[in-house]
């Protein structure tokens, strides 16, 4: 079973399974309650430099998936990842990464979606 990605803003569903934001920074106009998370584990964002730098544009998605994956490799972003990789096993994958992007291809879920998919 691959892990889900979704929209913050979708309602939930039984099948999104457990739900983690992966968003450093907290989803505009979302209420804690309306996110009905179970986990925030906003230390897996990207850095702000980088965040700010990849402004989600395509032509940058490759070399920004590149300089994220070597982010996680250290430091807190790298605990967070174990964490995440450690819940994702222990719900055999029935997990549902958040964020709140209006881009749903070219965002951070996604290369950590690939990530837990291939663990």
């Amino acid at each position: 079973m691959p892990v889900n990605l979704k929209r913050v803003y979708e309602d939930k569903v039984d099948s999104d399974g457990v739900r983690i934001l992966v968003d450093r920074v907290w989803p505009r106009g979302m209420s804690k309650e309306d996110a009905k998370l179970d986990h925030w584990i906003k230390e897996i964002g990207p850095s702000s430099d980088l965040r700010k730098w990849f402004g989600h544009d395509p032509e940058k998605y490759e070399d920004f998936k590149q300089k994220y994956k070597k982010e996680l490799q250290n430091g807190e972003q790298g605990e967070a990842l174990k964490e995440i990789k450690d819940i994702t096993k222990k719900h055999d994958k029935n997990v549902t990464l958040l964020y709140a992007s209006k881009e749903e291809k070219y965002n951070q879920a996604s290369v950590l979606k690939e990530i837990l998919d291939h663990q």
